[in-house]
């Protein structure tokens, strides 16, 4: 029996693929790709901001969808629609990707549902200006409602999550940090959002964090944190990159956090819960 072609790989990869929808189908977010027949569907966490998710699959069924957990700083988002999948995705190892190598990318840019583009793989690794963190960069047409979609090697396995362009660069996220995610039992909640502050210490490149969001009834409401804020430090030591918060709260427990408001220094201890992050309301500033 011979191996599939291009025109089979990518119609395994179209049934794979499902839009996501918020609000009870008022407006299309982007899309999904389905991670096991138990109904488990890998999507950006950007796509999914609300808490009506829907999903429809590649034969017009729609189905609601719940979120189990989120990861705003990878851009992830794991839901379930507690019901077996018509079609689920084959993955393979984002490391084993080469430059040069031809990859597929299905998700339902404009409205259009399943669409199809190829490109070439530039490399695996930061991007410049986005932290340390890792993505699979290649040339290859995207579009909004591509993001969450998939991008898969010549025979059709996942090798990432679609995540956004930048210039005229496709960026996903590799499946080997899918795979971590979703293995991954819990995640911190601190329920805040933050943008970095680029600054000089002793001498050296130093990151402070600016509170934009922070969610009502979250640890962050409790410890009476407030967007603007300033988060300067946590348990004594200062920020070289966004990452470092997030890298001390997956140890959970008691944090000492230190931040400016108005421009003077204010300490508070945040005890710090392990568990999914669920999506809310904002709190109130001030």
């Amino acid at each position: 029996m011979s191996a599939p072609g291009f025109g089979e790989n990518a119609e395994q990869l179209r049934r794979a693929t499902v839009q996501v929808r918020i609000d009870e189908g008022r407006s299309a977010s982007g899309s999904g790709v389905i991670w096991n027949g138990q109904g488990a569907i890998v999507s950006n966490a950007h796509v999914v901001r609300g808490e009506n998710v829907e999903v429809e699959f590649w034969n017009g069924e729609v189905v609601r969808a719940r979120i189990l957990k989120r990861n705003a700083r990878r851009d992830l988002a794991l839901l379930s629609t507690d019901r077996p999948a018509p079609a689920a995705a084959r993955w393979a190892d984002s490391g084993r990707l080469i430059a040069g190598e031809q990859v597929l990318a299905v998700g339902n840019p404009l409205g259009f549902i399943g669409a199809l583009s190829r490109g070439i793989v530039h490399g695996v690794g930061p991007f410049r200006n986005l932290g340390r963190q890792d993505w699979v960069q290649a040339s290859i047409r995207l579009a909004p409602g591509n993001s969450g979609g998939a991008l898969a090697d010549s025979s059709g396995a996942v090798v990432g999550i679609n995540t956004m362009i930048a210039g005229s660069i496709g960026l996903a996220v590799p499946s080997s940090d899918v795979a971590k995610f979703i293995d991954r039992p819990a995640a911190p909640v601190l329920g805040i959002t933050v943008e970095p502050l680029s600054i000089q210490l002793n001498s050296r490149p130093a990151v402070d964090l600016r509170i934009q969001q922070v969610m009502l009834n979250s640890r962050a409401h409790f410890a009476s944190l407030r967007p603007g804020d300033v988060i300067i430090g946590l348990d004594g030591e200062f920020f070289s990159s966004p990452e470092d918060l997030e890298d001390r709260l997956m140890i959970g427990g008691l944090v000492h956090l230190g931040f400016l408001r108005d421009g003077k220094p204010v300490a508070r201890e945040v005890a710090i819960a392990l568990g999914p992050e669920e999506p809310g309301r904002l709190a109130a500033a001030g």
